[in-house]
């Protein structure tokens, strides 16, 4: 189920208000201009809001570009923390967290992250951003799940849980076919970039993997 903001106390929801039209209006300028031509002096003109505002939200413009992505991956860590690991495969477990945080994600997510993720693609700045965010979140995920695969069995030596190697290796997989399925659904006809066309192919692209893995190559 999608956040209800009513559910949230008058302060929090005039906060979320002001973000959300700091990412909008900053996606807008982005894509009509250029990332690069965009001051944060007009940013913050266009929605009322001062400076010291805009950095209680955000630490810099990439920060703010690449916002619609930092809040599911933000998501996905809470769920990677909180979700069950006993007796369920560790893959699935990776999975399921990004379908549920997909799905935790408010109305309208689908068409900012669609946006942000085409001006990162084409502007150097955004991309080097997006990326160290990535290592950087891969490797909280990796931390999370290793502590908390200890903390389940007290007593047992390390050597019974998987390491650290084997957590990203098989991180890093989720994320190869999370890719793909990004690449899939952006370069789609408009009318079938919603959230549940972006759901369809992430499963599909899931779902591709045992079969990829058992490729072989042919005798020459």
């Amino acid at each position: 189920m999608q956040k209800d903001l009513k559910e949230l106390p008058l302060r929090e929801r005039k906060k979320l208000r002001t973000r959300q039209a700091l990412v909008d209006t900053a996606l807008e300028l982005f894509t009509a201009r250029d990332f690069t031509a965009v001051t944060l002096d007009e940013i913050v003109d266009a929605v009322e809001v001062s400076k010291r505002t805009f950095f209680r939200t955000f630490a810099s413009k990439e920060d703010l570009a690449l916002a619609p992505e930092k809040e599911l991956w933000a998501a996905y860590l809470k769920l990677v923390e909180n979700r069950p690991l006993t007796g369920e495969h560790l893959f699935g477990a990776y999975k399921d967290a990004l379908f549920a945080a997909l799905e935790q994600m408010t109305d309208g997510w689908e068409r900012s992250f669609r946006v942000s993720r085409t001006l990162a693609d084409r502007t150097p700045a955004l991309t080097a951003h997006s990326l160290r965010f990535c290592s950087e979140t891969s490797a909280n995920v990796v931390r999370i799940v290793a502590d908390r695969l200890a903390e389940q069995s007290p007593g047992q030596p390390s050597g019974q849980f998987p390491g650290h190697t084997e957590l990203r290796l098989l991180l890093d997989l989720m994320l190869a076919a999370w890719h793909r399925a990004l690449e899939t659904w952006i370069s789609s006809d408009a009318v079938r970039q919603d959230r549940a066309a972006l759901t369809r192919h992430v499963h599909k692209a899931f779902a591709a993997i045992p079969a990829v893995a058992a490729l072989a190559a042919q005798d020459s």
